[in-house]
């Protein structure tokens, strides 16, 4: 597979887990890059962005009629999401790198459960 532009990495296999793992991963792993880089709030701001637009897509997708996942998984995962919104809004309001955290442990927690890790600190930004 040819790499995209701009990705340090790809997904391995070609399942939507391990997409959806990946795309965790690699969101975390350009807000630590983009927080450890104090001095260019706009690298902060576009990963807080794609971070939202990626929580977006498994908003639209949990709530799909014909999501295959169990009600109350899926009801836990929008509660989850909507927790993750006010996260995201909160640091695109002040773009302080240094509160990201609550934002990596759960993108990092449900890239491991995605990827079939038993724990999040086994999810690392690369």
């Amino acid at each position: 597979m040819k790499r995209s532009a701009g990705y340090s990495s790809q997904p391995r296999a070609m399942d939507p887990r391990s997409t959806e793992a990946w795309a965790l991963a690699e969101a975390s792993r350009r807000l630590v890059v983009a927080a450890k880089n104090a001095d260019q709030v706009e690298s902060l701001r576009a990963a807080l962005v794609l971070n939202q637009h990626l929580w977006t897509i498994f908003q639209a997708a949990l709530s799909e009629k014909d999501c295959p996942l169990p009600k109350q998984l899926r009801d836990n995962l929008l509660a989850l999401s909507v927790m993750m919104d006010r996260q995201i809004m909160q640091r695109l309001s002040d773009l302080d790198g240094s509160k990201i955290q609550p934002i990596l442990y759960m993108n990092r927690a449900i890239a491991g459960g995605l990827a079939g890790m038993k724990s999040p600190a086994a999810v690392t930004a690369r």
